[in-house]
């Protein structure tokens, strides 16, 4: 089976495959053209997702699931790409997903544009080792630049308002941007809630996003404590409890079994009445030690049958049953509780603590749900995500996601940049300058890696109904002659270039790993001149 190169009317690249004919290998130029191909067309699948007016894409599953997202990370992990050098990028979002949280789309934009550019250097007889050197000289210039013309944010628990700015820039391509404010503010106080400024670290095991279908994106609540998918065993026990002392158990409300392989035959009514019996001492005895230890509220990892819940019922000890593994850490951590695994261990000192433990219910269905709130430590929230169907939900969670991560990185390091292609455009300007300076063949590189810089301005203004090339041009000539470095895309048309103004921020840490990573990335794809498939080569 061999592949053909070929182009349709329009000029996109097809690729025509004959069957019955030995495949060649390709390598040297062939193979980095190939590989170049492989990154732009992945590239420019995520392209028209980038900014504040990017579309989303539909995503659909082997088993049939949708997802509706424009959260460039999400896209790629789900296309299942087949070429090894489109899962290079895919890796790539990856990354700076679990490093930044926000980002993704546009360090896989910027990695397919720095592509894009070396094809163009290779027509032109330059080596792949040149062109990457060349990019690292480019990418130290661009990032020691921006630390240049980074702005530092002063804040603390109560001046949030640039953290909350900081927050609605990364929300403001969501779908959650018609209520973003009210994101932007819970993405803040869910950060700050568990945050140590003093060491300036976010530990993000206390916060849970959770979500329930329906109701509207407005009705999103953050809960300073926690929210369980369950409800009290029985109906009849109490929905609202007041200065709960929580027992969390990982043992089962049952007599012990036999643990071995005999089997135990009751032959008379007697023998089946002590059994009764022992069962039910038993069980009085499990109920008599929780409430010495002064609990009056029971969080049980395991179920319990009929019989126990009715003598719970009877012996007014309200009971949770099923709760999971994660979600009774959780609830361990925000109570100060231990979780005790046998009921001999079971003291005053390992009870949680809680101000409101209630159930709450949905609309006109028996959904319910356990809100547990004024817990003993009170770092510990959860964010309670409401939309009209799952889709909207898992996005609205993928966008607080992203936002909580740009507050953290804040958190981190309190230093920004400015958004809308204002950061990409002045480090083009910088290293065109830097570019002049060196004589080597080098330079015809940095060149390109400012080339690709604008590739991210120009997406911003194609995807804001602009035309890209006027306006980038527009853009830059004014930085150049007014030397100011906050001038961007005007993405939502309010007539000022000023980033500042319009109070469109980046994180310093997110922008300057987006350079970073993505030319780790190209370096790596030039440097690769040939793709070895097992067996491929015979003696």
């Amino acid at each position: 089976m061999s592949a053909v190169y070929a182009q349709d009317e329009y000029g996109r690249p097809i690729i025509i495959v004959r069957e019955g004919q030995k495949k060649q290998r390709v390598s040297g130029i062939e193979a980095h053209k190939s590989h170049i191909l492989a990154a732009r067309a992945v590239a420019n699948i995520v392209k028209t997702s980038l900014g504040p007016r990017g579309l989303d894409k539909i995503l659909i599953s082997p088993d049939g699931e949708i997802t509706v997202t424009n959260d460039g990370a999400t896209i790629l992990t789900q296309m299942e790409v087949q070429h090894q050098i489109a899962k290079l990028l895919v890796q790539l979002s990856k990354s700076q997903d679990d490093e930044i949280g926000d980002g993704t789309t546009g360090v896989v934009v910027m990695a397919g544009a720095l592509l894009e550019e070396a094809d163009a250097m290779l027509d032109r007889g330059i080596h792949p080792i040149a062109i990457a050197d060349g990019y690292e000289r480019a990418c130290n210039v661009a990032v020691a630049h921006l630390e240049s013309i980074a702005d530092t944010v002063p804040f603390d628990k109560n001046n949030t308002d640039m953290l909350m700015r900081t927050a609605k820039t990364s929300l403001g391509s969501k779908i959650v941007s018609k209520c973003h404010d009210k994101f932007a503010k819970m993405a803040v106080d869910a950060v700050l809630s568990v945050a140590d400024l003093e060491r300036k670290d976010v530990d993000f095991e206390l916060i849970k996003v959770d979500g329930k279908m329906g109701g509207s994106l407005v009705d999103s609540v953050l809960v300073k404590g926690v929210v369980v998918d369950k409800d009290f065993s029985h109906p009849q026990m109490p929905k609202e409890l007041k200065n709960c002392k929580i027992a969390i158990l990982t043992c089962p409300f049952e007599p012990p079994k036999p643990k071995t392989k005999h089997q135990l035959d009751i032959t008379s009514v007697e023998e089946y009445k002590n059994l009764q019996q022992y069962e039910k001492d038993k069980f009085n005895e499990m109920v008599k030690q929780v409430k010495d230890s002064g609990a009056n509220l029971v969080i049980c990892q395991w179920g319990f049958d009929d019989e126990a819940n009715h003598l719970l019922m009877q012996n007014q000890l309200p009971a949770v049953r099923w709760v999971g593994g994660p979600e009774i850490e959780l609830i361990a951590i925000a109570t100060n509780g231990r979780i005790v695994p046998r009921f001999a261990e079971l003291t005053p000192e390992k009870l949680g603590f809680a101000g409101t433990v209630k159930e709450v219910a949905f609309g006109t269905t028996k959904d319910r749900m356990l809100v547990i709130e004024e817990c003993a430590n009170s770092r510990a929230v959860t964010v309670f995500v409401r939309g009209g169907n799952k889709m909207i939900i898992d996005e609205a969670k993928r966008s607080l996601h992203d936002a909580i991560c740009v507050v953290r990185n804040l958190v981190r390091d309190n230093r920004i940049v400015y958004g809308g292609g204002a950061a990409e455009i002045t480090c083009s300007l910088a290293i065109e300058k830097a570019a002049d300076q060196v004589s080597s063949i080098e330079q015809y590189a940095m060149r390109g890696f400012a080339s690709a810089l604008d590739a991210i301005p120009l997406a911003l203004a194609e995807n804001s109904g602009l035309s890209p090339i006027e306006t980038l041009a527009d853009v830059k000539s004014r930085h150049a002659t007014e030397n100011n470095p906050w001038l961007g895309i005007d993405c939502n048309l309010k007539g000022s270039n000023d980033m500042r103004k319009q109070f469109v921020f980046d994180p310093l840490l997110s922008k300057r790993s987006q350079f970073l990573l993505a030319t780790q990335l190209v370096k790596m794809i030039l440097k690769i001149d040939d793709v070895i498939m097992p067996g491929e080569i015979e003696g």
